[in-house]
């Protein structure tokens, strides 16, 4: 007893002290943070290892393009870690600046196809992503990009702003998603938070299709499809996959055709998960009924843009994740992953490990 009393006082005394020991040995790791809009929760996990460097520009838009862009090429050099905080493209030239002594870019987003997978695989370096925290967020969204668009938000927005109501029982009516078939187009994450909130919608029936079938779509009574049967089915179509090669303008003139003409295209992953020109001729032809979309290209899409004089379209400035609690979560776990890759533990989310 009294030998492992004294066991239990020295650890004890001395985990305090090794962990001291450990911060101690990698403070003197910089770590880049891309944007000045960083929230403070994933800051303050920072700097209590490492050197913190923060970009005093943001890295969105305009000035993520520009001046932020030539700021980090100056700031890089010498870090150990990036956190990048933006949807532009991670840059050979900006890799070349970081110098062989960058072991992770740690990216506060789901998706990841702006981080030049490739090459970070070719010089070993460690990627890792922000899934799961932002799923209920997106989620929200999906649900409520469904309603603006059945519900013709656009169309109706536009009477109260012009003072012009379209008054009469049989104006502006809407789609009904109650007793619908709602499709969705990839039961990861944000898939499957989406059909759990449209669940009390009473929705008629939930079709899905992907690489496989999931095992968590049982309790979800969503049943297993291909493409082409979800999209010939469907009244709702949820886009949540992520944007790759294969997913690429997934949705184009021969996929729009093969929608109902009552179809409702909702976007939630990428702006080119969808052929821009042909949704517009969809819409504009009403070979389809309505789109609601919260990605586009370009971000943020031009004023003037045909897509824009549509009244059947819904768009939303990419706002999926845009909540507080939401977007203190994916800087916390970001940072987390990086604290993880540079003290030689496994990374929680990695996408090249």
């Amino acid at each position: 007893m009294l030998y492992a009393f004294i066991v239990t006082a020295v650890v004890g005394v001395l985990l305090p002290a090794h962990n001291a020991l450990t911060t101690n040995m990698t403070k003197n790791l910089k770590v880049l943070v891309s944007s000045n809009d960083y929230p403070s929760s994933g800051l303050d996990v920072l700097r209590e290892h490492f050197t913190v460097v923060q970009s005093p520009y943001c890295n969105f838009g305009e000035e993520g393009a520009n001046e932020n862009k030539a700021e980090l090429l100056k700031l890089i050099p010498g870090s150990s870690a990036l956190v990048w905080i933006s949807h532009h493209p991670i840059t050979k030239e900006l890799l070349d600046k970081a110098g062989p002594q960058l072991k992770i870019v740690s990216t506060a987003s789901a998706g990841y196809n702006h981080c030049n997978v490739p090459e970070l695989k070719a010089r070993g370096i460690k990627l890792s992503n922000t899934p799961n925290v932002l799923s209920s967020a997106v989620a929200e969204i999906a649900v409520g990009l469904i309603l603006g668009a059945a519900r013709r938000f656009t169309e109706n927005l536009d009477q109260v702003r012009r003072g012009e109501w379209e008054n009469g029982f049989n104006k502006v009516l809407g789609q009904d998603v109650r007793g619908s078939t709602v499709g969705i187009v990839g039961l990861g994450g944000i898939g499957q938070a989406t059909v759990k909130r449209l669940s009390g919608f009473e929705v008629g029936k939930f079709l899905y299709t992907g690489h496989r079938e999931k095992p968590e779509a049982k309790a979800l009574n969503a049943e297993f499809t291909s493409l082409d049967n979800l999209l010939e089915q469907s009244d709702f179509i949820v886009l949540a996959v992520p944007l790759t090669d294969e997913t690429r303008h997934m949705i184009n003139s021969t996929t729009l055709g093969k929608m109902k003409k009552n179809a409702i295209l909702v976007n939630v992953g990428r702006g080119d998960l969808v052929d821009q020109e042909a949704l517009y001729e969809a819409l504009k032809n009403k070979n389809i009924y309505a789109a609601g979309l919260d990605v586009t290209t370009p971000e943020p899409l031009p004023k003037d843009h045909k897509l824009l004089t549509l009244p059947n379209l819904f768009v939303l400035p990419h706002i999926g994740s845009a909540t507080l609690r939401t977007r203190s979560d994916m800087a916390v776990l970001a940072s987390n992953n990086v604290v993880n890759a540079l003290t030689g533990k496994p990374l929680i989310t990695p996408v090249l490990p």
